[in-house]
């Protein structure tokens, strides 16, 4: 492999930069849309009772439907991306946005189990499981696309903006349900009016696409394609063989990210109504206000890493939760609704150190011939053991132990898990993709 240097690397306009931001912000937003959606029909139950039979553990029901689509995310990963380090990373994510929103649709337009009786809940399973396949190909590649695009002493101010889109897409889709149910009432919503913000899936991930289909792969991309250094084959034995090491690092970090994510988005809104007797509509309020405040904070915590570098910033968050996470999750049960506010608004704060920078961070980790793939691969086999999982494993182990604290226990294992890789990890803070392939071309990650 040929060392690319800098001078060699085609400048790249600030305007080209906005741009590819913009569009894998975008596919992000599709994703957590569809979360939003999902865990909001998860607080009311609506979506186990639309699709199920009976309306016995209806929450439990929609929370293992948010859970399902995780059992193929690996898949997705090895697939889209090796392959998005062989053909290029534009045509894998233009092709994950188009299935990740489609998929949305048609759960919008899905007949119910009163309908059609047990093709309904098959047909959700379907359409579920091809959109986890198809979103494991979306992040990492979305992440690299930004990281490729950013000019070095920016990568984290522009990273940053990766998670814009997840909170943005969250917050439309709970926003969206929540207006929609307190508009319609809850019998018309569980009648017809939960399927309004799944149809508007559809148009966001067009506009999605279209922003995808202006721009050229990355730099570096291309340079490895005129050099005739893309693989010959889609990588995949040569991502897992040369660079198993960094993988589980990241594993090991994307086990905190997860935990800690997918608590705070998709368990504690069900843990609210369930366990703390707060109304569903309040509890999304909630969720709502804290979201928006993560997004004041995103930005300049994601230029700050510029400065400073990642892991500063990753550790005090993985510190942070194994002191913060229990008195954090017992002010909570207060039954005190500023408390309450001020617990949750604690460890989301933590959240925001590691979302600021994991776009920056995680594609700095590995080559340009195989970044999409080690990324793809990493990140979404950690968050399928341990992402989609919390709330099920979550509500489980409350209800068998009658312990409540369980969110708090889970976030400090998750903690103290990640700061082993995070203090392996190199740091890339200022450091180009450039130096970056020529310093694994001289020792490989599998040498290390």
């Amino acid at each position: 492999m040929t060392t690319l240097d800098e001078s060699a690397t085609p400048p790249v306009s600030e305007s080209s930069v906005r741009r590819a931001v913009m569009a894998s912000t975008m596919g992000n937003a599709v994703e957590w849309f569809d979360y939003g959606v999902f865990t909001s029909g998860a607080i009311t139950g609506t979506v186990g009772k639309v699709f199920f039979p009976g309306e016995s553990n209806a929450v439990l029901k929609s929370l293992a439907l948010v859970a399902i689509g995780f059992i193929v995310r690996p898949f997705g990963g090895a697939f889209f991306g090796p392959l998005g380090d062989k053909i290029g990373r534009k045509p894998v994510l233009a092709l994950t946005i188009l299935l990740m929103s489609t998929c949305t649709f048609l759960v919008g337009v899905l007949p119910t189990y009163a309908a059609i009786g047990i093709a309904a809940p098959i047909i959700l399973l379907c359409l579920r499981l091809i959109q986890g396949f198809s979103t494991g190909g979306e992040y990492g590649g979305a992440a690299t696309f930004i990281a490729e695009y950013a000019p070095t002493k920016k990568r984290g101010f522009y990273g940053s903006f990766l998670e814009m889109g997840t909170l943005t897409g969250y917050i439309l889709g709970n926003a969206l349900v929540l207006i929609v149910s307190l508009s319609l009432g809850t019998k018309h919503f569980d009648t017809w009016g939960w399927r309004i913000p799944f149809l508007l899936a559809l148009p966001l991930g067009i506009v999605g696409l279209y922003l995808r289909s202006k721009l050229d792969d990355p730099p570096a991309f291309r340079k490895l394609q005129e050099k005739g250094e893309e693989p010959e084959k889609i990588p995949l034995k040569e991502t897992l063989a040369g660079y198993w090491p960094m993988i589980l690092n990241l594993i090991g970090i994307v086990i905190l990210l997860n935990v800690a994510d997918y608590m705070l988005l998709t368990t504690m809104p069900s843990y609210f109504t369930e366990h703390l007797d707060i109304g569903a509509n309040t509890a999304t309020m909630i969720i709502i206000g804290v979201e928006a405040l993560q997004m004041c904070v995103l930005v300049p915590l994601g230029a700050l890493s510029d400065r400073i570098g990642r892991k500063p910033l990753l550790m005090t968050a993985a510190i942070g939760f194994l002191v913060v996470s229990y008195p954090a999750v017992r002010l909570m049960q207060s039954g005190n609704l500023v408390a309450l506010f001020i617990g949750f608004l604690a460890v989301a704060m933590l959240l925001a150190l590691i979302l600021a920078v994991i776009g920056s961070t995680f594609p700095a980790m590995f080559p340009t011939r195989v970044r999409y793939g080690s990324f793809a691969i990493g990140y979404n086999v950690s968050t399928a053991i341990f992402g989609g999982t919390v709330g099920v494993v979550v509500e489980a182990l409350i209800n068998k132990t009658g312990d409540k604290n369980w969110p708090a226990y889970y976030l400090m294992i998750a903690a103290a898990i990640a700061i082993i890789p995070i203090m392996r990890i190199p740091e890339t803070a200022g450091v180009s993709i450039e130096k970056i392939d020529a310093e694994e071309e001289r020792e490989p990650a599998g040498a290390r």
